[in-house]
């Protein structure tokens, strides 16, 4: 088998000039620039000193028919060293670079002969005579050395002038420097790149297949500029709505596409239950659209490629851009987002807190979506992606090798419909067995990070439960408002009778209480403050809440799967109480997934 790739030496000037006329694509051009400035000054100070800078590496783009039918003939993609090539952009040639605000700035290092430092430019330097202020007036091609040191040592005239010419002149010689360059062809598939770049890569980043698929993107000429730009500021918004206004500001280009109207809706978003990165929304569109779980498949179509024939040919390329670009809208349109997002708190998951798993959001948003497109009566879609997300939560489909079983489901939800595949799952992995046993096992962990405690507490949102002794106070106001995960046999007094945190901390001796009540518990035992709770029922003083009679206080209980073992509970019951919650617990979560 022939050589797939090419290890070549070129001069910096050369790679700055293809960056320029296009035949290196940098997907990131239009993304903020993220290393500060004394990085930027630290990489022209090796360059100067003759230090290696590391490889960069390019992948060969297949030759594809760009929307406006003309055809983008191999550019190279720099899937490693865009940083680097940035950086050397704004400081050599002078290049604004886009900064954390989304404004065009420029970054202007300072060099000075004398010392053979640098610095990056600042009020002071520029008015210190032996700085020169902006390397990239002396790195431009037509600069003369001559001029150049003549106005240096008439600022400086008691300098060395031979060792100010050498100085200036080595600096000058940075854009020879070579640097080496990986070029991978065009016929590798992601996995193999995948692997290269990580055997080369000395940081030992790993390059995921989204970043792959935004690479392509990018390089598809203006039209796919613009829906890489639609993704990264989707997710941008999503986290910083601010930011909409410098993005309208700064990138004028595309604040006069229609793209930017479909996300605008974020600027006045501040809903924080999911806000997806770039890869949610390539998995999600992965699966969604082109019904695959991998989104190396997707890069793989992106190119061209026929996978029965293994041929890339420029109709599949030009297709798969339309369907992305099809359902990039369909991902971002504010209807669709905020209904998916009505539709996880309808099943009680009113926080990110309680969702320890993205790929589980990211497969029920395509499911929606495809529900979507199917015309599913809307009660339909609302029930079945309910249950098929706390389901995916409680079996752990969303984990291990995910990706098969993603694509293995929506081919069979295809071909079964949803409401059907969704029956068999349940029938199969959610039998009395597992309500009885399996979930009631997966209680004794310890961690709040545990799907299972969240499912419990989407259970009390779900049915409007009140937190534990509360009158009037639910569980879904004080997840709302970060109320506290109270330990029902405190911490302090478990620590006191010889338990480590491995055991008080199981999740069964979690539940939300107000934070007045959790102070006021403080490390009593179970016994001595329910005796008390007793007494407040009978006409004594309220200590904890105001619940102020028996029936209140036991359904205030069974809504908290609460044992009656409570009311004279002490450490040397600690275990029996839990083993009973437990088994309450998986009933009442239970009995919440059969409500959905």
């Amino acid at each position: 088998m022939s050589q797939k790739y090419s290890v070549n030496q070129y001069q910096i000037s050369s790679i700055l000039d293809w960056v320029k006329t296009g035949q290196i694509a940098i997907p990131e051009i239009q993304r903020p620039f993220v290393w500060e400035t004394t990085k930027i000054r630290d990489l022209i100070d090796s360059l100067y000193q003759g230090y290696p800078i590391g490889y960069i590496i390019t992948w060969q783009n297949q030759d594809v028919r760009l929307k406006d039918g003309s055809t983008a003939f191999g550019k190279k993609i720099l899937i490693d060293g865009q940083q680097r090539v940035t950086a050397m952009q704004a400081s050599i040639v002078g290049q604004k670079i886009v900064n954390k605000e989304y404004k065009e700035v420029r970054v202007r290092i300072s060099f000075n002969p004398l010392t053979e430092d640098f610095r990056t430019r600042t009020a002071v330097t520029s008015k210190e005579p032996e700085w020169i202020e902006d390397i990239s007036e002396i790195m431009k091609d037509d600069a003369s050395l001559f001029e150049i040191v003549s106005a240096y040592m008439a600022r400086n005239p008691a300098a060395d002038q031979k060792k100010i010419e050498q100085n200036i002149q080595k600096l000058i010689n940075v854009k020879t420097k070579q640097i080496g360059m990986i070029e991978l062809d065009a016929s590798l598939d992601i996995e193999t790149v995948t692997e290269i770049f990580i055997r080369i890569n000395s940081q030992g980043v790993v390059l995921s297949q989204a970043d792959f698929a935004m690479s392509k993107i990018a390089a598809y000429g203006e039209f796919g500029v613009n829906l890489r730009k639609t993704i990264d500021y989707f997710c941008h918004f999503a986290i910083a709505p601010h930011f909409f206004k410098m993005v309208a500001e700064n990138d004028q280009e595309y604040a006069k596409t229609d793209y930017i109207h479909k996300i605008e809706w974020l600027k006045n978003e501040n809903d924080d239950l999911f806000d997806p990165d770039y890869n949610d929304l390539m998995r999600t569109i992965t699966i969604h659209e082109f019904k695959r779980g991998r989104v190396a498949d997707l890069v793989s179509l992106l190119s061209g490629r026929d996978f029965e024939t293994r041929e890339y040919k420029p109709e599949i390329a030009e297709d798969s851009f339309n369907r992305l670009e099809k359902a990039i809208l369909q991902y971002v349109n504010e209807t669709n987002f905020k209904r998916f997002l009505m539709i996880l708190k309808s099943a009680g998951y009113i926080s990110k807190d309680m969702i320890t798993a993205k790929n589980a959001l990211n497969f029920a948003y395509a499911l929606f979506l495809k529900l979507r497109d199917d015309g599913e009566r809307p009660e339909v879609i609302e029930s079945v992606v309910r249950r098929w997300f706390v389901m995916s939560m409680l079996t752990g489909r969303h984990s291990g090798s995910f990706e098969s079983v993603f694509e293995s489901d929506i081919r069979k939800i295809d071909e079964q419909g949803a409401k059907q595949y969704l029956a068999s799952i349940e029938e199969g992995e959610l039998s009395d067995a597992f309500w009885s046993v399996r979930l009631v096992q997966e209680l004794e962990k310890s961690s709040i990070r545990n799907p299972y405690i969240n499912a419990f507490f989407a259970a009390q949102v779900y049915f409007e439960d009140k937190g534990l002794l509360s009158k009037d106070i639910k569980v879904r106001d004080m997840i709302e408002h970060a109320g506290d995960i109270h330990h029902i046999f405190p911490k302090r007094y478990m620590i006191k009778n010889g338990y480590d945190r491995w055991t008080y901390n199981q999740v069964a001796n979690y539940v939300q209480a107000q934070t007045e009540i959790n102070i006021a518990i403080s490390s009593k035992e179970p016994k001595q403050y329910m005796h008390d709770v007793l007494a407040q029922c009978n006409g004594g003083k309220k200590k904890y809440g105001n619940i102020d009679n028996m029936a209140e206080l036991n359904k205030n209980l069974q809504a908290n799967a609460i044992p009656q073992l409570i009311f004279d509970a002490t450490y040397k019951d600690f275990e029996p109480f839990l083993s009973e919650r437990r088994r309450l617990m998986a009933t009442k979560i239970e009995k919440y997934y059969k409500s959905l």
